[in-house]
């Protein structure tokens, strides 16, 4: 039985999170840590009072970097579900994986349906020259391009350095207009507005076509269940990884 600690266990996706851990048969809950509520305050409080092998983070950009840090230190194995980290924190993370032999697995999204579209945004990425990334979330989300928009556009760079081929020089009249650049200058367009959870698009476009590839997430319990095959990955394993993808 994996021993299983949630953090953020009163936020919307940690409550999620609580009920798959304890419905599943080959977990147990051990803990759950929150700032608010009865509950423990900091994965170091709830180390002190319960045997943990895998702590499923789900809090806030302020404060993964320091949890995951914490768990790779200690010994514990950490599923990382919280968004915002940068290109050096993970860089980080992967090192003091290695360094102390602990499982680490981040994802940026943990839905099925978001990964395959990512990696049909990685495949179509081969054949186009021009594309662009549309996120969009709720009015409550803090981070701004999402993770999975921030992965999606990492696995489309592989196929190119520049995805603005024939692009006129621009001017922007409004700030920020065009969204931000990211790797391989893929501009990303964050929208949040209440109505919408989480909602991704990809556009590619050439002469006389265009291609978009969509995933829309309606309900959190759609992402249990790779939330679920992530733990059971990290538990047996001790490698770091990036992306849900690369153990579907």
């Amino acid at each position: 039985m994996i021993k299983v600690a949630v953090c953020g266990a009163l936020g919307k996706m940690g409550k999620e999170v609580v009920n798959a851990v304890t419905e599943c048969h080959e977990t147990e809950l051990v803990a759950q840590i929150d700032i608010a509520g009865d509950l423990f305050k900091t994965i170091e409080e709830a180390k002190k009072s319960c045997d943990i092998d895998v702590v499923i983070d789900f809090t806030q950009p302020k404060s993964i970097f320091e949890n995951a840090k914490y768990c790779l230190t200690n010994g514990i194995k950490i599923v990382i579900g919280t968004t915002g980290l940068t290109d050096e924190q993970i860089a980080e993370l992967e090192r003091l994986s290695k360094e102390n032999n602990t499982g680490c697995f981040i994802a940026p999204n943990f839905s099925t349906g978001a990964v395959l579209m990512m990696m049909f945004a990685e495949q179509a990425a081969k054949y186009f020259e021009n594309a662009e990334i549309i996120e969009l979330h709720h009015n409550q989300k803090k981070d701004a391009p999402s993770g999975t928009a921030v992965k999606t556009a990492l696995m489309m760079s592989k196929a190119r350095e520049s995805f603005t081929t024939g692009n006129c020089a621009e001017i922007e009249t409004i700030q920020g207009s065009r969204g931000g650049s990211s790797y391989s200058d893929i501009h990303i367009h964050s929208v949040r507005m209440p109505g919408y959870m989480a909602s991704q698009e990809v556009l590619f476009g050439s002469n006389g076509q265009v291609l978009k590839i969509r995933h829309d997430s309606t309900d959190r319990k759609c992402y249990m269940p790779g939330v679920i095959l992530a733990t059971k990955y990290v538990a047996e394993q001790n490698n770091f990884v990036y992306g849900l993808e690369n153990i579907l």
